[in-house]
């Protein structure tokens, strides 16, 4: 009998079409193993958060919603822009987190990682990311942190080409598996 792989949700925090955030994600979705598969959510599409268009939700918003719904869990990678996230993921995450504290980020397992042109590879943003998350009560991993400095160095014709941090980004997929899996 075949097993259904576990549903990953990969989210991007930058909206370049030459995201290095973007190819990392992308980069990972080839190398999971058939234990999961991740597709990924562009967020250009997501208008500013407004709490007078929840009654009639945005139909980017209700993608957005569904997605994460659907997904066992959330993959993201964040830029860092001015020691902090960037305004866009932000933006999606307080989208993502109506109704408050019965969303469809509740208990739902989450994987962060950062990255930078810089040598800090975005851990000032991983921590605004921690903060957010806990406060929509997603149960983010814990382990090392994957940071990546000098990101641009890294992505060849679209790839990120790291192996040393693919395989670290692997190991931590592995841990976010394992949370899938008590959860269930």
């Amino acid at each position: 009998m075949a097993t259904v792989p576990h549903r990953l949700l990969g989210i991007s925090g930058s909206l370049r079409s030459q995201s290095s955030n973007t190819a990392v994600l992308k980069t990972l979705s080839d190398r999971l193993s058939n234990q999961a598969e991740m597709s990924l959510f562009a967020l250009n599409e997501i208008p500013l958060y407004n709490a007078d268009l929840e009654a009639q939700m945005p139909a980017s918003v209700a993608a957005l919603k569904n997605a994460i719904a659907q997904a066992d869990g959330l993959i993201i990678c964040s830029p860092e822009y001015n020691y902090g996230t960037s305004g866009v993921l932000k933006n999606a995450l307080d989208w993502a987190s109506r109704p408050g504290f019965n969303s469809t980020l509740k208990n739902k397992p989450v994987l962060i990682m950062t990255s930078s042109p810089g040598v800090l590879g975005g851990v000032r943003a991983q921590a605004q990311l921690r903060e957010t998350l806990s406060a929509t009560l997603s149960r983010v991993i814990r382990g090392p942190q994957i940071v990546i400095p000098s990101v641009n160095e890294k992505i060849q014709d679209g790839s990120f080409t790291d192996e040393k941090t693919i395989d670290f980004m692997l190991a931590a997929v592995d841990d976010l598996i394992r949370e899938i899996k008590a959860a269930s």
